[in-house]
């Protein structure tokens, strides 16, 4: 007990010396920050200082931040268009059985037992098995997701909106290339029109900018609101592996707005409320690094869904790598730029399909074309980002390099069969 109050009676003489001192700092430093906002008040041009009132005001604005109600309204007129995506499947009953160390006298130590499980043989039930996100864009029900989000041939898609309802969803189609869907869900009521997004232009994005994600985070945590910056833009990266088929995307917007796993297929907001990407992936073993698709190259894909009910998109019929300092040497190539069509690891897979366009316009393997419609080939610039906004039936100029000699020729784009 003594030691105890002798703490205490140190306690007490340590907490008024503390107070006083802060006293002390305390009024020389409101002093310090006076007499440094009168000097920057006195040095506003107007000699009557009828301006001081009106800083003093914006001061205090910017105290608590002018942007905040800024987003809270941005988040406040998206979130209804926001939704989570559930997927169910078919899966095999579990039953759960319990071993015991002690055999017959099982039922008296059941705690000890080790848990066990074996499928009933052909029974099944209805089970969800993952989330993702994605959001409306048509009053009549259009929803945007990823495609991996949606993968699975075999699983039923259930719409959960912020409103707590539900809608069984259709695809309509989806796309490898750039990793997106678009399913369709219909509203109970002929009069009734959903809430939904407007796209803005990812082309004008600048590094620094404000962004919002919203998404299902973790699949379970629906329409959470994360704020961030644009952190880089045309980011390459491989996405998938182990159990999943690898993706390369290219060009997309990395972020340090947290996005989580189940956040796949959400928005990614400006801050007047636009879509300027698709949520789409997050560094392994980091923090704050996301990408998303940048929204321009998919309206191509949205509109075509929307007015055909499917995904057109064109091709030339070829294999390709892209070329660089070290390919070049290693290929004895005059340009250290360019895509080399080469075939692949399989006898299947061809550097130029027969009767592809490619093939019609004369390339052919190790040619190395240098421009398409006069857009010099770079891993900036690659053939499918430049083939990707064109259409089936349009004609490009195509400047390669074949044998020794620079060739000029003309292919006209057919439509991908995927």
């Amino acid at each position: 007990m003594k030691n105890i109050e002798k703490n205490s009676d140190i306690i007490k003489k340590t907490v008024i010396l503390s107070l006083f001192t802060s006293m002390i700092v305390g009024g020389t430093f409101g002093f310090l920050v006076s007499t440094a906002t009168f000097k920057f008040f006195r040095a506003d041009s107007d000699p009557n200082n009828s301006g001081i009132l009106k800083k003093l005001e914006q001061a205090a604005q910017n105290k608590f931040n002018p942007n905040q109600s800024t987003i809270t309204d941005v988040v406040e007129k998206t979130n209804p268009a926001v939704v989570s995506i559930i997927i169910s499947k078919d899966m095999p009953i579990i039953e759960r059985y319990w071993g015991s160390p002690f055999g017959t006298f099982k039922d008296f130590f059941p705690s000890f037992g080790s848990g066990a499980q074996d499928p009933e043989q052909g029974q099944t039930q209805k089970q969800e098995i993952g989330g993702g996100s994605g959001f409306l864009i048509s009053p009549d029900g259009y929803v945007v997701t990823n495609r991996h989000v949606i993968f699975d041939p075999q699983a039923e898609y259930t719409i959960l909106t912020n409103d707590e309802k539900k809608y069984p969803a259709r695809i309509l189609d989806s796309d490898s290339l750039n990793d997106i869907a678009v399913l369709k869900i219909d509203p109970p009521q002929n009069s009734e029109k959903f809430p939904y997004l407007e796209l803005g232009d990812s082309d004008q994005l600048k590094v620094g900018q404000t962004v919002i994600a919203i998404g299902n985070s973790l699949g379970e945590f629906r329409n959470t609101v994360s704020l961030g910056i644009v952190s880089g833009l045309h980011r390459n990266i491989t996405t998938g592996g182990g159990f999943e088929q690898a993706e390369n995307l290219s060009k997309l917007i990395q972020t340090d707005a947290a996005i989580n796993q189940g956040n796949s297929g959400g928005p990614l907001l400006d801050i007047n409320g636009q879509v300027i990407g698709i949520n789409v992936a997050k560094a392994s073993g980091a923090d704050n690094i996301g990408f998303a698709l940048p929204i321009n190259p998919i309206k191509t894909i949205i509109d075509t869904i929307k007015n055909q009910g499917r995904i057109i998109r064109p091709y030339i019929g070829i294999r390709y790598i892209l070329n660089n300092k070290n390919i070049a040497q290693q290929n004895n190539l005059p340009y250290d730029y360019g895509a080399l069509i080469l075939r692949g690891e399989t006898i299947n897979d061809l550097a130029v399909v027969p009767g592809s366009p490619a093939d019609k316009a004369g390339l052919r393997e190790n040619d190395l074309i240098l421009e398409l419609d006069g857009q010099k080939i770079t891993d900036q610039n690659t053939p499918s980002e430049v083939i990707y906004v064109k259409k089936p039936g349009e004609q490009m100029k195509v400047k390669v390099w074949s044998q020794g000699e620079i060739k000029n020729l003309k292919i006209i784009l057919a439509e991908s069969g995927k």
